[in-house]
């Protein structure tokens, strides 16, 4: 155990690039959106940079220049085109997530998941993967009016589960997640496997950084 995380009882993760590996599915299903709508097609990169933000935002970051109700179709859209893209290519856990929720909850530790999806999602995807008994909320992105990288979604959890932000460590992928978290007076962890390099997660201020899941154990 890391000095500095010895207060720590509850940790609250991200779900995209840190527990479920969705890159694909989801740079796939907005490059098909774009398409389909008659947009301009964007890369692969610059499509998983908008991973983390609430899905109307992810467009609104590719596409500044348009107005709302073209960004409510694109959402749309691609909601419908997730749904069977998600059945085709299918989402894996990322290396050690199984055994290091276990390891953490044997440990004592209460979890949490804080994310831009919907839950109804979200939950599909927990359930899939064999991990909905870990979490004991989850919070998706229509239970807060304000997203990452605001603070708002550590709060309500803390809130909710009755934590001080002293107490809780955040766990993400990507810039969002880490500044969402310092921004609750949390310390925060990056993950350098998901759609962030390791200097992304630098800048933003992460308090550790991890290269592989299964490096939790240590440091918890």
């Amino acid at each position: 155990m890391n000095n500095l995380t010895k207060d720590i009882a509850l940790v609250i993760f991200d779900y995209d690039g840190t527990i479920g590996d969705t890159r694909k599915t989801i740079v796939a299903t907005m490059q098909q959106t774009l398409k389909d709508l008659g947009f301009p097609q964007f890369s692969e990169e610059a499509c998983a940079s908008t991973i983390g933000l609430p899905l109307k935002e992810c467009f609104r970051k590719l596409l500044p220049y348009s107005g709302e109700e073209e960004l409510d179709g694109c959402a749309a859209m691609y909601r419908r085109l997730f749904d069977i893209n998600k059945e085709r290519i299918r989402t894996q856990a990322f290396p050690n997530v199984g055994s290091t929720l276990e390891c953490l909850r044997q440990k004592g530790l209460r979890m949490s998941i804080a994310t831009s999806r919907g839950v109804p999602s979200l939950k599909a995807f927990l359930e899939d993967m064999g991990f909905s008994g870990y979490f004991d909320l989850l919070l998706g992105a229509d239970e807060v009016r304000h997203h990452k990288p605001d603070p708002e979604p550590v709060l309500l959890t803390l809130e909710t589960l009755g934590f001080k932000p002293s107490q809780a460590l955040v766990v993400g992928d990507m810039p969002v997640d880490i500044l969402m978290g310092l921004r609750a007076g949390c310390l925060s962890c990056g993950v350098t496997y998901g759609n962030s390099s390791r200097a992304e997660l630098e800048a933003a201020g992460a308090d550790f950084i991890i290269d592989d899941f299964g490096e939790l154990t240590e440091l918890l």
